[in-house]
């Protein structure tokens, strides 16, 4: 595949993933709409979706999820840091690992 071809799959998943957050609260099915669309671009261009873009979408059910509205963030309480990600439509709760202790 070209870079140029490539590039500009992901500028344009960028775009629709920025659109998706900002209408999330206003208008939930069109931010759906466009983080399929974003996910579908990658899937028939194979490309892969850059970690900014992919972590906004749900572990076990792949729907779209924005942080306080869909997904609920907390802390990790334990000696490991991280993030714990529920999801609001499934339910399923996932860890993002912060830092690694020093032993």
């Amino acid at each position: 595949m070209k870079a140029s071809l490539r590039d500009l799959v992901i500028e344009r998943m960028q775009i629709l993933i920025q659109n998706a957050i900002s209408n999330a609260r206003r208008e939930p099915e069109l931010a759906q709409r466009q983080a399929s669309l974003a996910k579908r671009l990658s899937t028939k261009y194979r490309v892969r979706m850059p970690y900014e873009l992919r972590m906004n979408f749900c572990k076990k059910c792949k729907k779209f999820i924005v942080p306080g509205f869909t997904a609920r963030i907390r802390l990790g309480r334990s000696d490991v840091k991280s993030i714990r990600i529920t999801c609001h439509f499934c339910n399923h709760t996932y860890r993002k690992i912060i830092k690694k202790q020093a032993p």
